[in-house]
């Protein structure tokens, strides 16, 4: 299943200005202005500038957060999102609720305290944003993530993922047995969606820290259903006449 964009031109807009140099941007944009996120919970509150506020938006990271202060925009980023900004792109320093800068260390131990499954969701999130994939919240969908090839306003998302450990298939509780894959494999077919299934392997490291990152693997696998319907020998008339 392919990309489907949304109206005329824009292919050709996603091809003039690529995301990979739009993050590239954004990153240069904030180690220039020294920024600092906020914890908030299970979340990162970034205050930003006009020209941030535009790039944070072009790049798909964060949501903005309706306020009654006028001159300022704030946006609200995921976990995995601060965390691939602050250690991947070393672009953003994260403050916690005690006022400190956090170090990546300081990070994980809290985001990992905060959901269990967020070494796995992060891997999967950074693995998908370093091959310059948008990367959403899949929740409206019974998924962890959606993949877009570009800005959601200009191209429909190709991937619905779901993120399975190598250790512990079943922590989230889906694709136990057959009928969850065909249920969710439906689903997305339903909404032209491709199933890709990411399992992140630890191979025997654990999550005691950050640093363990470096020797996760990952194993991509695309589920999609098979049709007997498409699979028959094309009959012609005159075939089909005798």
């Amino acid at each position: 299943m392919g990309p489907r964009w949304k109206g005329k031109g824009a292919e050709a807009k996603a091809l003039a200005e690529p995301m990979s140099e739009i993050v590239s941007q954004l990153q240069s944009s904030l180690t220039r202005s020294d920024s600092q996120g906020l914890l908030s919970g299970c979340s990162v509150l970034l205050e930003a500038g006009a020209e941030q506020t535009e790039l944070l938006n072009r790049s798909c990271f964060g949501r903005p957060v309706i306020t009654a202060e006028k001159d300022k925009q704030w946006f609200q980023l995921s976990m995995e999102e601060a965390f691939y900004l602050c250690h991947s792109l070393g672009c953003l320093k994260i403050v916690g609720e005690d006022n400190h800068l956090k170090n990546d260390e300081e990070l994980w131990q809290y985001m990992k305290s905060r959901r269990e499954t967020f070494p796995d969701f992060y891997m999967a999130y950074s693995h998908l944003r370093i091959k310059n994939w948008v990367v959403r919240s899949g929740s409206q969908y019974g998924v962890d993530f959606v993949a877009y090839r570009h800005h959601p306003a200009l191209v429909h998302s190709e991937y619905a993922v779901l993120v399975l450990s190598g250790e512990n298939e079943n922590a989230n509780g889906r694709l136990r047995v057959w009928s969850d894959f065909d249920c969710t494999i439906r689903l997305c077919g339903s909404v032209a969606k491709t199933l890709l299934v990411i399992h992140i392997n630890k191979n025997g490291l654990g999550t005691t820290t950050h640093l363990c990152l470096k020797k996760y693997s990952v194993e991509e696998h695309t589920i999609t259903r098979w049709s007997a319907e498409q699979c028959r020998e094309v009959q012609t008339p005159e075939t089909s006449s005798k």
